[in-house]
C-alpha cells in the first residue's frame, strides 16, 4: 500500500504551511477580478460604473434621494454624484479606528443593506460592490456632504492614499460624490469607457425609477462623429417604463396604441412590480427585466411569473368569450412577440452570481403574477376589441407551434418550421397543404376583415402594405432587399428560381382577393406580374386565383343580393326586385370596410364565392412562361414607358368607360 505514495519524479515538491497564502483587505479582487465583475473586458470595465450608479439608485428608491448627476470625463475619469443622505463619517463601532466610510470602501462585505433597517429595497446586496470599485481604481476620491460638512477621502487601488478630511467649505447640501479611474494594470492601457454605453446606463436607471432625475454630462471630445450620445441630458420619465416602450415602438405598427402598464406595491410595501407591455405586428418582440434597478438580461424568477401570469389571464379572457381551443395557448403564445419591460422591488432579492444577471428569489414569481393576473384580465375585459386582436395573434402563435410539433413528429422538413411567422402572416392550423388557401389581401384594414371572416383551420391571411414592388421594373438587388416580397417567399415556402419545388408550396391554392375598383386591379397585376415572373411554375400549376368581392349589396324587404359591377347591379334590379318598396344600393369601398359575415358569405366561402384561376395563355416555352404573355407584360409592366403608351394609343378605341 506504502509504494502508492512513493514519489515517481527525480525532484520531490515540498508543500508546507510556508505555501498557504492569506489574502487580507481587497487583494482578493485585484487578484482575481472575475470573480466580482465577470472580468477584465469592456463589458467588466462598465460594470464598475454601474456598481456606483446602483448605490446612488438605491438612495433615489428609498426616498432619499431625487436627484443624481452621471459624468464621464477625459482620461477614462467618471464621477457619480447624488443628493441622498451621504456615506457615514462617524467612526465604526467595530473599527472605532476608522470611519464608516473607510471600512465600506476598503472592506469587502460591508455596507448599510444586510440589515434592511437602512434599505427597504437595494440593488446592492453582498457589500463589495464599490469596494471592489475602489481595488480596482487607479484613484478614487469620496466626498461627503452632511450635517453642514464636507469631507472628503482619496483612495489608490484599494488601499487608503489620504485620511478623511474636513473641507473647509460648508453648505447645505448633502449626498455623496464618487470620482474614479480604472486601473490600467487590471484593465489595460487601451481600455476606456463609451460614452453611449454609459448614456444608456443612465437611461434606463431614469425609465426604470420615475421619481428621479438623472443628469447626464460627458466631456465633448470623447464623442466622434458617428456616436449619436448627447453631451449634456437630462433624464426624467414621469410615466416609466411606459416612456421607453413608445421610445423604442416609436413608427412600428401596433396591434394597438394602448399599452398595457401599470405599477402597483404590496399593501405591506414589502414589494413592487412595474410593467409596460404592447404586440407589434411583425412579432419582432423582446422582454427586458429588472430586479431592484438591477438589468437581469439572463431572467429569473420575475419574468416566470410575468409569463405565467399574462398567459393564464388571456386564456381566461378567451374562456369567457367562449373561443375554441384557446385551452392550446402557453405563455410563449401570448408573451413572445411582444416587446414588455418588467420591472420588480423586493427585499433582499437572490442573485445568481455578483453582476446580478439571473433573479432566483421564488418570491418573486408570486409577487409578480399575483399583480399581474387580475391586472390583465381587467384590461382585457375594458376593451373587446383590444382583447380580441391579441387573442387572434396568440391563437395565430398557437397555430404555428402546434403545426410545427406535428411535423417534428412526423419527421420531415418543411418550410413550416419556422420560429416565428413571416412579416404579417396569420397561418392556418392544418398541418399539410391540402384542401389550404393564403390569402393576399390589401392592407391591414382589409387584412383584420379577412382575419374574422376565414376558417382558421384552412385560410391564411397575409396583408400586404398598399402596392407591392413592380418586379417587372425593379433590379433584383432591389428585390432581394424588399422584406414584403421576401416575407412573401417565405410564406409560400416552395422556394424560387432553381430551387422552386411546388411539392414544398404550403397551400393548395394562392388567391389575390382585392378590392373591386381601380386601385384594386392595379395591386392585383402587380401581384400576377410578381408570380409570373418569379414563380411562373406555380402558375403554371393552376395554384394562382383571383377573389371576385362584389362591389354593391342590394337590398329590399329581407332580399339580398350582391352585384359584381353596374352592369350586374342593374341586371338584378331589373330580375330580382319589384316597383313595390325602395331598393337599398351600398358600394363597398374596399374589403375593409365589409363586414366579416358579408365577406366571409360573398368571397371566402368555398360553396358561395367566385374564384378566377389564372393561367398562361399560348405555347409554353421550355422555362414554363408563355412568349406571347411574357412580351405582354414587359410592354405593359416593364421600364419602358413609352412601350405602355404605344398599347394604350392602339387600344384606346375598345375602352368603353373610365373609372376614375
Amino acid at each position: 500500500m506504502s509504494d502508492l505514495f512513493q514519489q515517481t519524479g527525480k525532484k520531490k515538491s515540498k508543500y508546507t504551511a510556508k505555501d498557504i497564502e492569506v489574502l487580507e483587505g481587497l487583494e482578493p479582487v485585484r487578484r482575481r477580478p472575475g470573480m466580482y465583475i465577470g472580468g477584465t473586458d469592456e463589458k467588466a470595465l462598465h460594470h464598475l460604473v454601474a456598481e456606483v450608479l446602483d448605490n446612488a439608485m438605491d438612495e433615489a428608491v428609498a426616498g432619499h434621494a431625487g436627484s443624481i448627476e452621471v459624468h464621464l470625463g477625459k482620461n477614462n475619469r467618471v464621477t457619480v454624484r447624488d443628493n441622498g443622505r451621504g456615506i457615514p463619517v462617524d467612526p465604526h463601532p467595530k473599527f472605532p479606528k476608522k470611519s464608516a466610510l473607510e471600512v465600506i470602501m476598503t472592506t469587502l462585505h460591508s455596507g448599510g443593506k444586510f440589515s434592511g433597517q437602512a434599505y427597504k429595497t437595494s440593488g446592492g446586496l453582498h457589500g463589495v460592490g464599490v469596494s471592489v470599485v475602489n481595488a480596482l481604481s487607479e484613484e478614487l476620491t469620496v466626498q461627503v456632504a452632511r450635517d453642514k460638512a464636507h469631507w472628503e477621502q482619496t483612495f489608490s487601488r484599494g488601499t487608503v492614499k489620504s485620511k478623511l478630511k474636513k473641507l473647509k467649505t460648508t453648505s447645505n447640501r448633502r449626498g455623496t460624490i464618487i470620482t474614479f479611474r480604472p486601473d490600467a494594470k487590471i484593465f489595460g492601457k487601451e481600455a476606456s469607457f463609451r460614452p453611449s454605453t454609459i448614456y444608456k446606463m443612465a437611461r434606463s436607471k431614469a425609465y426604470l425609477f420615475e421619481g428621479v432625475k438623472i443628469k447626464w454630462s460627458c466631456d465633448e471630445s470623447l464623442i466622434n462623429g458617428k456616436d449619436e450620445t448627447p453631451v449634456k441630458a437630462d433624464l426624467h420619465f414621469p410615466k416609466g417604463l411606459q416612456d421607453y416602450l413608445s421610445t423604442v415602438t416609436s413608427g412600428r405598427a401596433l396591434v394597438s396604441e394602448s399599452f398595457f402598464s401599470g405599477s402597483v406595491e404590496t399593501a405591506d410595501e414589502s414589494g413592487r412590480v412595474d410593467w409596460a407591455i404592447c404586440w407589434p405586428e411583425d412579432q419582432d418582440g423582446f422582454l427586458n427585466s429588472y430586479c431592484n434597478t438591477i438589468p437581469t438580461p439572463e431572467g429569473g424568477t420575475h419574468e416566470a411569473g410575468f409569463r405565467s401570469s399574462l398567459g393564464k389571464a388571456l386564456k381566461s379572457y378567451g374562456e369567457m368569450a367562449g373561443i375554441k381551443k384557446v385551452n392550446t395557448l402557453t405563455a410563449e403564445d401570448v408573451v413572445g412577440g411582444a416587446c414588455a419591460m418588467l420591472s420588480v422591488f423586493i427585499s433582499e432579492p437572490q442573485f445568481q452570481g455578483q453582476t446580478k444577471e439571473k433573479l432566483s428569489s421564488a418570491s418573486a414569481t408570486k409577487l409578480v403574477e399575483g399583480i399581474l393576473k387580475d391586472h390583465f384580465e381587467h384590461w382585457l375585459s375594458g376593451d373587446p376589441e383590444i382583447a380580441g386582436q391579441i387573442l387572434e395573434l396568440a391563437m395565430s402563435r398557437a397555430d404555428v407551434r402546434q403545426r410545427r410539433k406535428q411535423e417534428k413528429d412526423l419527421d420531415r422538413k418543411s418550410a413550416t418550421k419556422r420560429l416565428r411567422l413571416p412579416g404579417k402572416l396569420s397561418d392556418c392550423s392544418r398541418a399539410t397543404a391540402e384542401g389550404t388557401e393564403l390569402f393576399l389581401v390589401e392592407g391591414d384594414s382589409a387584412g383584420g376583415s379577412a382575419k374574422q371572416a376565414r376558417n382558421r383551420e384552412t385560410q391564411a391571411i397575409l396583408p400586404l402594405r398598399g402596392k407591392i414592388l413592380n418586379v417587372a421594373s425593379a433590379t433584383q438587388d432591389k428585390l432581394r432587399g424588399n422584406q414584403e416580397l421576401q416575407d412573401l417567399f417565405e410564406a409560400l415556402g416552395c422556394g424560387r428560381g432553381d430551387n422552386f419545388n411546388l411539392d414544398k408550396l404550403r397551400y393548395e391554392k394562392i388567391v389575390i382577393m382585392t378590392d373591386a375598383d381601380v386601385d384594386g386591379a392595379h395591386i392585383a397585376s402587380l401581384l400576377m406580374t410578381f408570380f409570373f415572373r418569379e414563380l411562373p411554375g406555380l402558375v403554371d400549376a393552376g395554384r394562382l386565383y383571383l377573389a371576385m368581392p362584389p362591389l354593391y349589396r342590394l337590398s329590399q324587404r329581407g332580399k339580398t343580393f350582391y352585384a359584381m359591377d353596374d352592369k350586374d347591379k342593374d341586371q338584378i334590379v331589373n330580375k330580382e326586385f319589384d316597383s313595390r318598396g325602395k331598393i337599398e344600393v351600398s358600394r363597398f369601398k374596399g374589403l375593409g370596410e365589409m363586414p366579416p359575415a358579408q365577406l366571409k358569405e360573398t368571397t371566402m366561402n368555398p360553396t358561395r364565392r367566385t374564384l378566377l384561376r389564372v393561367t398562361l395563355p399560348g405555347a409554353s416555352s421550355s422555362d414554363g412562361e408563355s412568349k406571347a404573355t411574357a412580351k405582354l407584360v414587359e410592354q405593359l409592366m416593364g421600364r419602358k414607358p413609352e412601350a405602355r403608351f404605344k398599347y394604350i394609343q392602339d387600344h384606346a378605341e375598345f375602352v368603353g368607360e373610365l373609372d376614375i
